[in-house]
Parts: structure tokens; sequence; C-alpha cells
């Protein structure tokens, strides 16, 4: 007998409904699965025969064939087991076909029939949320029945086992329905707080206006002035996730397996800290079937990237095609993906390897001219012209360190910074997109100067040998600074700001 059920599986971020179709005939006993099954999918056949053995059902003596259509579709995971076994049930007559028309079933399968969880539950069930499929009862394990909830089209079912899910079809019992009800899933809640920074004012003002246009910044200084420290304090100051974004977030997570047990949605930014010795696989993604790598684990959040120049010149030259397209495209043999990438890189690193350069007119430095510029020369100039700020992080007095006040909390800094954000989103007409994202034809129509401030951009452009990318971000960081003033108009301070904060650009290029 031939039975047909529904299931799905994962291609990168998005999700493919597959047509599990079973047929049990007579002939020497087989378990053959076709419709191009990854290895850990052909090894459902073992895992199927002892689950319905040990669930208390009949596994047929007979010659057993299953195809997964579409068959050009490369099918991975252990999400296919329970849309099989099931298949199994109904091909034997066990389960009438009637009972899982409007049924579609996700998990994997233990020996003894319990249901495990599986990654990429959102963006496989979000794929059923279209007009077509949104009458479907989507059965999944318990514990994923939350991540899958939060498709709010779906009727979403948690099962326990095999029996569990046998029995509902049979109409003998009842399954466990999905909540909508979130536990928030934090990924960087020990963010440190601005008022735990002794000193730095004017880099923490820099800090604001970053995370006010989503810009990328550069932090150069010495070893312990606390460039580290400031980055991690950055998630605490920028604007909170909207509903949009904190599901790309989830689905992000989701796929790479990373998504906390029973706290189905990320509402926090994420940040993202990868080691210097990481490979450009474990940045930008790797695999025989890719999986997201560091930068799309930092969408819509922070990569931060201490000691810039010990990473490889593979490493960083990676980072330019996200930085400017907002997605990262991952080929390999089996498959190519595009995964999400918008992305705020903060950046931190000494001025030369021994970082004493900048102090007291360099006079304890011990590093040569040549080993300084070969430091400097990691960096390419075109990331550098990516950094929209780059700041300098100067020691702290002991006067500052020392002393009993406490600085700016925040909370205080991060309502500046929604509101800036909201300003930008009325402007540009979109909910994600902030400063730092406008197109050339947004700059010209949203950062229109002045004569003075175009006389003293054109200064500018000449004296520091500004390249046209450089250009333009230096206005759209002067149209953050202006947002985060209130105002509509760019004028010169905002403008003279936006400049002292490439400084370091021509210093680091030599």
């Amino acid at each position: 007998m031939l039975a047909i059920v529904k299931s799905l599986a994962l291609s990168g971020m998005e999700g493919h409904l597959i047509q599990v179709e079973v047929d049990v005939a007579n002939g020497l006993p087989a378990f053959d699965i076709v419709g191009l099954p990854a290895a850990t999918v052909r090894e459902a056949k073992e895992r199927v025969r002892t689950a319905i053995r040990n669930s208390g059902y009949d596994f047929p003596t007979k010659r057993i064939t299953v195809n997964l259509a579409p068959a050009d579709l490369k099918k991975e995971g252990p999400g296919l087991d329970l849309a099989i076994a099931v298949g199994i049930l109904v091909a034997t007559e066990q389960i009438k076909q009637e009972a899982v028309m409007q049924h579609v079933f996700l998990g994997e399968l233990s020996l003894d029939g319990t249901l495990r969880g599986i990654p990429g539950v959102l963006p496989m069930a979000s794929a059923l949320s279209s007009n077509l499929y949104q009458q479907v009862n989507l059965i999944l394990p318990l514990e994923n029945a939350q991540e899958g909830a939060l498709v709010k089209q779906l009727v979403v079912l948690g099962a326990e086992n095999l029996n569990q899910v046998a029995k509902y079809l049979k109409q003998e019992g009842q399954l466990v329905k999905g909540s909508n009800k979130l536990e928030v899933a934090g990924i960087n809640s020990h963010a440190i707080d601005f008022q735990d920074i002794k000193g730095q004012a004017f880099v923490k003002r820099a800090l604001e206006v970053a995370a006010a246009g989503n810009h990328n910044i550069l932090l150069v200084g010495p070893p312990g002035t606390g460039k580290t420290m400031l980055a991690r304090a950055l998630p605490g100051i920028m604007p909170s996730l909207t509903f949009s974004e904190a599901l790309e977030v989830t689905k992000v997570y989701s796929v790479a397996g990373l998504l906390p047990k029973n706290k189905p949605l990320i509402q926090e930014r994420p940040f993202r800290a990868p080691h210097h010795s990481s490979s450009p696989a474990g940045l930008s993604g790797g695999g025989k079937i890719p999986k997201p790598g560091e930068i799309s684990l930092a969408n819509h959040g922070v990569l931060f990237l201490d000691e810039l120049p010990e990473f490889s010149r593979e490493v960083l030259e990676g980072l330019r095609q996200p930085l400017e397209d907002r997605v990262i495209t991952v080929s390999r043999v089996a498959a190519t993906l595009t995964y999400p990438a918008r992305i705020m890189v903060v950046a931190s690193l000494n001025p030369c390897p021994c970082g004493l350069s900048t102090e007291n007119g360099g006079i304890n430095c011990t590093c040569t001219p040549l080993q300084v510029t070969r430091y400097r020369a990691r960096i390419s100039g075109p990331l550098l012209d990516r950094m929209d700020v780059q700041i300098e992080v100067p020691r702290v007095p002991y006067e500052e360190l020392s002393g009993e006040s406490v600085g700016e909390h925040s909370k205080a800094v991060k309502e500046r910074v929604e509101k800036a954000r909201n300003i930008q989103r009325e402007r540009l007409g979109s909910m994600n997109l902030s400063n730092a994202e406008m197109t050339p034809k947004q700059v010209r129509t949203n950062c229109w100067l002045d004569n003075g401030g175009k006389e003293l951009l054109n200064k500018a452009y000449k004296q520091f040998g500004l390249s046209a990318r450089a250009h333009d971000r230096i206005l759209k960081v002067a149209r953050t600074i202006a947002d985060l003033a209130g105002e509509k108009q760019i004028n010169v301070n905002h403008l003279a700001e936006a400049i002292q904060y490439r400084a370091f650009d021509r210093v680091l290029s030599g």
C-alpha cells in the first residue's frame, strides 16, 4: 500500500515542504530511502524500525520504499524520522490515510520512540505560513513546540513520543498545543553598564553615535585602556530588537542549533567575539552543507574583533562583502547558501605591536618604524574605509579612575539612541533601515549640506586624501549626530564631529 505524509526540510535559512511517499509491497524484506537523502537521513531506517517496534506497533517484514520529494533537493538531518515512521504505519493500515492529510510531521526518533528536538524548526515552520498551508497542523517534538508556535498562523502540536502521535491520529488521545507565551532567551544578559566605566567620555560619545546609526567603529589605544570593556558595554545602549528582527536572529540560531531550550525567541542583540585564530569558515560559515558562521550569528547585533591585526588577512578581507551587502553567500560543492549579515563591527587594536607609540610621545615604544609599518599594513585600506567611526582610546588618568563620580547609566543613553533610530525609520520609510545602510541616492537626499558644510568637507577630503566611500560615510555619521540632537539639518558642528571620528583613517594607513 502507498502512503503519503508531509514533512519539512531545511536549506540554509529556507524551509521546504517535503512529501514523504512510503510504499510497502510484498517481496524480500528491504528498506530503501531515495530522493537525495544525506547520511543522517539514510540512518533513519534503523531508528524508525526500532522505534516502531518499541512503541508497540508492527514493523512489516516486506519491501519498504521511501521517496522524499522533490528528489532534486538535498535532505539533511534527522527531522524526517517522524514522518517516515507515520508513513509506514499508514502504509500498513495501522493508521488511516485520512487522519494524516491535514498534518505535517517533524522530529527525530530515539530507539524507544521518544521524540527529540531538532534545529531549524522556526524557518521550517515559517515555510508553512503561506496561504496554501495555513490550515495544516504541525506536529513537533514537545521541546520544539514553543519555537514552532512563533509562527502564529499555524496550529502547532507537541508530542513526547511516537505512541502519543499514533494515538492522536487514531483519535485516542490529545497532543500539547504550542503556546505563544514567550520566555526571553538572553544571549548578552551580562552586558557592562556605561556607568561602571570610569572616564572615557569622548569614547562613550563615539559609541553612542555608532549605536544610533549602526555604524562600524574602530577603537585604537594602548593595552589596558578599556577597549574590550567599552565594546562589551555597547549592546546595552543599542535599540531593542523589533519583533521581525528578533525572529530573524532566532532563525539563525535555530539553524545553527544554538537556540536555548524552552526559550524560543531571542530578544536581545547578539554579541559575538570570535578569537583571532578563527578560520575564514568560522566567521563566514562552513561545512559540507554550510552552517551560519560568526558573521551571521552576530546578525542585528555586534561582531567584536579584538586585536584586529592578529586576524588573518583572509578573514579580514572576507568581511568586506558582507559589510556592504548585509548578506553573506557561502559556496561549497554541495550547496550555495545565503545568510543574513546585518552586523555592526566593533574592532580594537594597538597603535603598534607594543602598543605604546601614542603615549608620552612614544618614548617608551620599543617598535622599529618597519615593525609599525608592517603591523598597520595588516589592515587594508578598503577595510579601514568601512569603519565609519575611528576613535583613540587613551589611558584613563588616576584621578578619574579612583574618583567616586558615577557615569551616565546605559538606560539613559539607550533612550537617546532609540529616539534617533525612530527618526531614521520615519525618514527612510522602513522599520529596519539605519543611517549606516543608506544608499548613495538616500545620502544625497537626506545629507544635504549648506555652503559652510561643503567647504569644511572639501578641506577634509583634500587634506586627508579620503576616498569616495569615506566621504559618504562621513555624511552618514554627521546625519546620525544631527538625529541625536533632534535637528533636521546637518550643520557645521555635526559635520566637524563626524570628521573628527576619521582622524585615525590616515594615521593607520601610513
